[in-house]
């Protein structure tokens, strides 16, 4: 089955054509990072207008570099949800339509689920059961993961996602934006010894996530030093980024051992953080944890993990209809 995905949940406008859940023919995503830079972080409206002036050149070229006519797809599966709901209606209203004038089925998926279901892109995935890691810019949650298509919520933050608290500091930091490679980068020339930060939700049994208390942290530690602080920021960002792969990992290792899984996956824009990357890999593999990450182009939001998520959903006969929406959040 050739399947068109189709990802716009926020300010990447992306397409893929992935065949059987596993092949990718192609991948295109163009980003709008230039355009909000300078706000520090995404802003709804202007996401949506760059999506409507995106999506059909977007389309074009993937169905282009996949070597194949329009003619030769059999359904398209769209990001339906979690998202800004603006953007989210430029996809889904254009996947709605292809499908509608082609005669072929199209699903709106679950965002989440493209991710957790982005390791099946690689060479070596995961075997079922497994736990899964999702740290992102807008979600930070670890699930136990059954199939494709079935998961349970194990633990979830309760403020800010991970990446967002990235965007943040970055912004204290006058580092720009995104933060999370800006900080990865500054933060190798640093100590993460030399000032420490709060590990909030360590030391709690279950797997839930805090990362407010930390993000207010460094601001005080800036308040409290703003004679000096510039002479230190490559040790802020790397003492900020160790204390949040420090909860990162001490969690997904213990969700391991709790449901007693010997595979694990990070997925989401951040796990391609390659300090977190180091981390779970080397702890996971002292107790025989096998860990499953896609490659680093397959980490941020893209449209080959919904084709791939859409094509397990499509394969059950389900199949979404003229007068459904989408949903800007979960549950």
């Amino acid at each position: 089955m050739i399947v068109l995905g189709i990802e716009t949940s926020c300010d990447e406008t992306a397409a893929a054509v992935v065949v059987d859940g596993a092949n990718v023919l192609s991948s295109v995503v163009s980003s709008q990072v230039a355009v909000h830079s300078p706000y520090g972080g995404v802003v709804p409206e202007l996401a949506s207008r760059k999506h409507v002036e995106a999506i059909v050149p977007v389309v074009n070229e993937a169905v282009s570099n996949a070597g194949i006519d329009s003619g030769m797809l059999n359904a398209v599966a769209v990001t339906q949800g979690p998202g800004l709901i603006g953007a989210l209606l430029v996809g889904f209203n254009f996947a709605r339509a292809f499908s509608y004038t082609r005669g072929i089925p199209y699903i709106g998926v679950n965002h989440l689920e493209g991710h957790i279901n982005s390791v099946f892109l690689e060479p070596d995935p995961p075997s079922f059961p497994f736990v899964a890691l999702l740290v992102s810019g807008g979600h930070t949650g670890i699930y136990h993961v059954r199939s494709h298509t079935s998961f349970n919520l194990m633990g979830q933050t309760r403020d800010d996602a991970a990446g967002e608290a990235f965007d943040k500091v970055a912004k204290m930091l006058d580092l720009g934006y995104p933060g999370g490679g800006v900080i990865s980068r500054i933060g190798k020339s640093g100590d993460p010894a030399n000032i420490i930060f709060p590990r909030p939700y360590l030391g709690k049994t279950d797997f839930d996530f805090s990362f407010s208390g930390l993000k207010t942290a460094v601001r005080r530690y800036i308040q409290t030093h703003l004679d000096e602080y510039q002479q230190h920021i490559a040790d802020i960002a790397a003492g900020f980024q160790e204390a949040v792969v420090d909860v990162l990992s001490f969690k997904i290792i213990n969700a391991a051992k709790k449901m007693e899984c010997n595979h694990i996956a990070v997925v989401g824009g951040v796990a391609a953080n390659q300090r977190l990357r180091e981390r779970v890999l080397l702890e996971a593999g002292s107790i025989g944890i096998k860990v499953h990450m896609p490659s680093i182009s397959l980490c941020g939001d893209n449209a080959a993990m919904i084709a791939a998520v859409g094509y397990h959903h499509l394969v059950k006969g389900e199949a979404s209809g003229m007068g459904d929406d989408v949903y800007s959040r979960s549950g």
